[in-house]
């Protein structure tokens, strides 16, 4: 952001002026009702700039969000493939067939018509290599119309929790009755790029870029591994390599327990791969569970800082191939079309902090999301909060105050994988089953992302569609 003698500054200084004489400014209510709110905002952003700098620019306050419009969104219909490990058993699909899987599912699921459908949002992170549109991809392979308009978002981690945000959005306005919002990513099939071939090389040797790790794991603004900015946070936190490591067991027995009871198969619709020898195999069930050593994981050496870090290769969430996807209506469309209710979006909000301290972004995010959906802390029955490291989770534990027993309950991301472009919506899909198995009304996800975002949701379960709901 430029200061308040640079061009940007200047620009808006001649356009408060002209608003100014315009429309006669003063301090009466009257005038100031005649703005418009980019007006308000112009005249307010001039104000804080005076005599600011760049650094305090950075560091103000957000503004006060305004809340949502009360045309509710249900969810009608959800699902999500099993999580596979990093060259595991869903390898041999890209992120679009996964996607595809995935929003397939979710259509059969609601019972919807495919023609009804006038959107799809889709998360992805590193699309080099899918081709064009990949929500488009997916929809079509999906078998929904082609006059489905699609559109594929990217919000690093928190990119399948967005792609639902805009698709609650478009129903809010009326502008659709009915969406399919998700995320999908394939990590293992993620390319490596060969920066400077276009131009050519003449002589010596030429590098590759991992592009997992360029555009999905390593932060840019400070050129460091998202890893070290764990790190980073667990000191300041003073949160141990000890507790770091038994929530990274504890999260693996509380997935292995929902799986052994059949509680997340309610969320997963399988997926057929290649058998090894030839023929088919069904994969139902996530692949990093199966894993998890609690005597290996506390010897395990730090990853990041080798001499004295945290974090390791076992409290981190495993790289994962997967894909998630939900369908959203409107109260008019839950009737025409006569759609099971699993929940409603209350609110939803997002967050923004210094790249380096992404990991409790979620703090800040959540309060929005309650903010928006008018709903007290102390009335969320359960959270979901990725752990993309257990310090994520730990952290912002810590910071709101909540109940280590109804966060995660069903287990998260360091027992399961984080497919990165699909987790924001596997949460929601999760949240929605621990609210129906544990008869519970209220729950709030979130998630961090990359570049010191963060996104979070709050949903209702419902059991049906009341006249006031709709």
């Amino acid at each position: 952001m430029l200061s308040a003698s640079g061009r940007g500054s200047k620009r808006l200084e001649n356009v408060y002026r002209q608003l100014t004489a315009t429309l006669a400014i003063g301090s009466g209510s009257e005038c100031q009702a005649r703005l418009s709110p980019s007006q308000h905002q112009a005249k307010a952003f001039m104000h804080s700039e005076a005599g600011a700098t760049d650094a305090d620019t950075q560091t103000q306050a957000p503004p006060k969000r305004p809340r949502l419009s009360q045309q509710s969104v249900y969810i009608c219909g959800v699902a999500r493939t099993p999580l596979g490990s990093f060259m595991g058993g869903l390898s041999e699909l890209s992120a679009t067939e996964l996607g595809a899987i995935a929003i397939k599912a979710a259509v059969q699921r609601a019972g919807v018509p495919a023609a009804a459908v006038g959107e799809v949002y889709m998360g992805n992170v590193c699309s080099a290599g899918l081709g064009q549109a990949p929500a488009r991809q997916a929809s079509l392979r999906a078998g929904l119309p082609l006059h489905v308009d699609c559109t594929t978002v990217n919000k690093v981690c928190s990119s399948g929790m967005k792609a639902m945000m805009l698709g609650a959005q478009s129903i809010m306005l009326g502008a659709r009755q009915v969406v399919v919002a998700g995320g999908m990513e394939s990590m293992s099939n993620i390319p490596h790029y060969a920066p400077g071939m276009r131009a050519g090389t003449r002589l010596g040797h030429s590098q590759l870029l991992d592009g997992m790790l360029h555009d999905g794991l390593w932060d840019a603004t400070h050129d460091i591994h998202m890893g070290e900015c764990a790190e980073m946070c667990a000191e300041r936190l003073g949160i141990s390599r000890e507790a770091q490591d038994a929530h990274a067991v504890e999260s693996a027995e509380r997935a292995q327990r929902a799986t052994a009871e059949g509680l997340a198969a309610w969320e997963v619709a399988p997926v057929e791969v290649a058998a090894k020898g030839g023929g088919k195999r069904v994969v139902k069930e996530d692949e990093a569970i199966s894993k998890m050593n609690p005597d290996k994981l506390r010897k395990l050496k730090p990853f990041f800082r080798p001499q004295d870090g945290t974090v390791t290769a076992g409290n981190a969430s495993p790289i994962s191939d997967g894909a998630a996807a939900v369908v959203l209506a409107s109260g008019a469309a839950v009737r025409q079309y006569g759609l099971p209710v699993l929940g409603r979006i209350l609110g939803f909000g997002d967050a923004a902090v210094d790249p380096r301290d992404f990991p409790t972004a979620p703090s800040q995010a959540i309060p929005a999301a309650l903010e928006h959906a008018g709903v007290a802390k102390r009335d969320v029955e359960y959270w979901e909060v990725n752990e993309a490291f257990s310090v994520v989770d730990l952290a912002n534990r810590q910071l709101l105050g909540l109940d280590p027993q109804r966060v995660n309950v069903f287990g998260g991301a360091v027992a399961i994988g984080h497919p990165i472009g699909a987790s924001g919506c596997r949460l929601i899909v999760t949240l929605l089953n621990v609210l129906r198995c544990k008869h519970a009304r209220l729950g709030v996800a979130a998630i961090c992302n990359g570049g010191g975002g963060a996104s979070a949701m709050v949903i209702e379960q419902v059991d049906s569609v009341a006249a006031e709901h709709c």
